[in-house]
């Protein structure tokens, strides 16, 4: 199945509130988002049935959604429900999540996106771990990327918007060839800011210090992680990063809904071990996410 074309699978997706087969599940070729990336999405991953984070991520959509003035005309409460549909309907309790909203085709084509129809969509499959597993003991690998995070006055960088994934693409696909796992971006004024889809943190003497997400996307799981690292005592430090520190880390991770904490274990020709501190912060993840929050009766 893991090889198996996303495109051709049983099962499936929930598109504008009706169950569609997955087969089926298809765009017009004039869709404005698939021309001008005018879309934003959500990645959410389901353990045992419970979802982590649902409700933070469905919020997330539809603040990024009103960021490009993409108008869903679903609530959070309804993309919450039909969530739990679709992984019902797939017969899924460990899966990923995708949530996807763009702009559909319109009366008129081109640039001017208000003649178009907002769409939205959720599918899930079991993805299994973002990275290769055996990668576990000794990290990934970033190459550094020659391309840069936009600043924040030049493109929606508080939104989880597609147009922006482009550029993440494009950086991985280079780093890849490059023989490395991923890429490390840096932001427009040159320090370190994260990953190709996933937000990095360092530790150094026992210190755990990650890049200001003023200028990139603040992930839930790195919100989460910073927390569950305070709750253990350890000391959390947010703050630029220079490229010149990389030769000093002791130990580096990355984080993400997908990535959850994945280790790095070398970025350029800089070599890190998975640490004490990334192993305790990797497994207290792993329990935290999987763990349903109790609701009030």
């Amino acid at each position: 199945m893991a090889n198996k074309p996303l495109n051709d699978r049983d099962g499936f997706i929930w598109m504008n509130g009706k169950m569609v087969p997955w087969r089926e599940a298809n765009l017009h070729f004039l869709t404005h988002g698939l021309h001008y990336g005018t879309a934003v999405f959500e990645g959410d991953r389901a353990y045992d049935g419970h979802i982590f984070k649902s409700r933070e991520h469905s919020e997330r959509l539809l603040k990024s959604a009103n960021i490009i003035h993409l108008d869903v005309e679903f609530t959070v409460d309804q993309i919450e429900d039909a969530k739990h549909e679709i992984l019902k309907a797939n017969n899924l309790k460990d899966a990923y999540v995708r949530v996807l909203a763009w702009r559909g085709s319109g009366t008129t084509f081109g640039i001017d996106p208000t003649p178009t129809t907002p769409q939205i969509g959720i599918a899930a499959w079991d993805m299994g771990k973002y990275f290769d597993p055996k990668m576990l003991e000794t990290g990934i690998s970033l190459g550094t990327s020659k391309w840069a995070k936009p600043a924040p006055h030049t493109a929606p960088t508080a939104a989880k918007t597609s147009s922006l994934y482009n550029l993440s693409a494009i950086a991985k696909v280079e780093a890849i060839k490059a023989g490395f796992t991923d890429a490390l971006m840096y932001d427009h004024e040159g320090y370190i800011a994260e990953s190709t889809g996933a937000n990095l943190f360092v530790i150094k003497d026992g210190v755990l210090i990650t890049p200001i997400a003023d200028r990139f996307l603040n992930g839930l799981t790195r919100q989460t992680v910073i927390q569950i690292a305070k709750d253990l005592g350890i000391e959390v430090v947010e703050r630029r990063i220079k490229p010149e520190e990389m030769n000093g880390f002791d130990e580096v991770f990355l984080t993400g809904t997908a990535a959850e904490v994945t280790a790095v274990g070398q970025i350029d020709g800089y070599n890190y071990q998975v640490g004490p501190v990334t192993r305790k912060l990797r497994q207290a993840y792993a329990e935290f996410a999987r763990t349903p929050v109790k609701k009030a009766a």
